[in-house]
């Protein structure tokens, strides 16, 4: 019987897994994580006695990959829609709404923002007579997201718009993350030249049907573990994969220490693993990929969850949540009011959570306070925000060292690179964050590829 080895096991590993052994059942299928337990950054813990995500806790619903993956796994009836998409801004010290129709904060609306009040009449000036400032060239070489915006519309709008939605997704910085990678519609927009507002609003296009994003009832880390339970591949927890090797017929992995002497041969070999580990274990096979790797630079973050209870109808904002531009100075780049977003979280339990995420690209300082000093500036930080100052009945902190790659400017040359290097091994594929997309299914559909390059290749068994 033919063995494939994937090594790592978050969404993107577990889901190469699935699909090597739905396509192949009678090809053997070992996933080996490194943890005591699968999921990567999709993890869900109780706090008040409520199962919430610490991780990841959305995925875009109109890219299919993720629902699928949910319906595929027996989650269908599980599928839940945020209550509210409607978030809040901080800009100089109050709360606005958040313009609609952004493209991940780059402006398609100048009423929108004009009525949001986020910007100043400059700024919303500058950004309604950028289509008759040009001609603009041909967009031509990659270029960040924060360089060309702040070009067209100006500084404030990168500071107080762009930044803290991109910073949402990659926390990171809008000028130093790849236009190419973050907004491919928009670079491709822009090729021909011509006026960012109206390659924006042509790349947001007309909305589809259906709600954005989607999540699974009791957290949207059941995806994974999931995937794990339903038996179609084994899993090995806490058997990190130390050394990968070619042979004449295949593939070694030396598992655990050095002193454990584990050793798993295989026919072909998924590497799902973040960009540091992923290099480490190509360097013998694929150099250039692994020297690639290591440039991709990443970012910390932590999730701090609060759960209170008492609270009276009304003492949170209305909407989902409040996004915090770093130039407000807080530590808090956004808060999600979670029972208000995702229905049934703590509701049950008569309990309203809410999370925070802490941390930027270059800004890692704040995260090395203890668990107890980040508690108490979420707290002190939501009285600024919200004006809420009840003590919380349980609280949680998720660190996420490194968690996060971060899409420079030149991403996606730097990932073609990395593919043909591992392309001229037979028999190996890489996915994951670091790739093509951090989201959800961004990662599935990486995963996915990478099973399809793995399967091409795979003797039909009894050879």
């Amino acid at each position: 019987m033919p063995r494939v080895a994937v090594v790592g096991g978050g969404i993107a590993g577990l889901s190469a897994a699935d699909e090597i052994s739905r396509a192949r059942p009678d090809v053997e299928v070992v996933l080996l994580e490194g943890a005591d337990r699968v999921g990567g950054k999709l993890r869900r813990v109780q706090v008040a006695g409520a199962w919430i995500d610490v991780g990841a806790e959305a995925m875009l619903a109109r890219r299919p990959e993720g629902v699928r993956a949910a319906i595929e796994a027996g989650l269908e009836r599980d599928l839940i829609s945020p209550l509210s998409t409607a978030a809040l801004l901080r800009s100089r010290g109050a709360n606005h709404s958040l313009p609609a129709r952004t493209l991940i904060g780059v402006p398609t609306d100048v009423e929108a923002v004009r009525a949001s009040g986020v910007l100043s009449a400059r700024a919303v000036a500058a950004i309604e007579n950028e289509p008759g400032g040009g001609p603009y060239p041909p967009l031509t070489e990659d270029i960040s997201v924060g360089e060309l915006v702040g070009r067209r519309f100006g500084d404030e709008v990168v500071d107080r718009l762009v930044d803290p939605l991109l910073g949402g997704v990659y926390a990171g910085q809008a000028r130093q993350l790849s236009l190419q990678a973050a907004l491919p519609a928009l670079a491709s927009g822009l090729r021909a030249g011509g006026s960012l507002l109206a390659a924006a609003r042509a790349a947001v296009g007309t909305p589809a049907p259906g709600p954005v994003f989607a999540s699974l009832a009791g957290g949207l880390a059941r995806l994974p573990e999931q995937l794990a339970a339903a038996g179609r591949f084994e899993v090995r927890l806490s058997t990190p994969a130390r050394e990968l090797c070619r042979t004449a017929t295949g593939f070694e992995l030396a598992l655990g220490s050095a002193a454990s002497g584990q050793r798993l041969i295989a026919d072909a070999v998924v590497v799902a693993t973040p960009a540091g580990k992923a290099a480490a274990l190509l360097a013998p096979l694929a150099p250039v990929a692994a020297t690639e790797l290591r440039s991709i630079e990443t970012a910390s973050m932590a999730i701090v969850t609060l759960a209170f209870a008492g609270l009276p109808p009304g003492a949170l904002p209305a909407g989902s949540g409040v996004l915090v531009p770093a130039v407000e100075g807080l530590a808090v780049k956004a808060m999600t009011f979670s029972s208000q977003k995702w229905p049934g979280v703590g509701s049950e339990l008569g309990v309203l959570l809410l999370r925070a995420s802490l941390g930027r690209a270059g800004e890692e300082q704040v995260l090395q306070r203890s668990d107890a000093e980040l508690v108490a500036v979420v707290r002190r930080e939501l009285a600024e925000l919200t004006g809420v100052t009840a003590r919380p009945v349980d609280s949680h902190v998720q660190r996420w060292g490194g968690a996060l790659p971060q899409y420079a400017v030149g991403h996606l040359e730097r990932v073609a690179r990395i593919r043909a290097a591992v392309g001229r091994v037979p028999g190996l594929a890489v996915c994951g964050a670091s790739y093509d997309g951090v989201g959800i299914p961004a990662c599935i559909g990486s995963a996915h590829n990478a099973a399809d390059r793995v399967l091409s290749g795979l003797r039909p068994s009894g050879e």
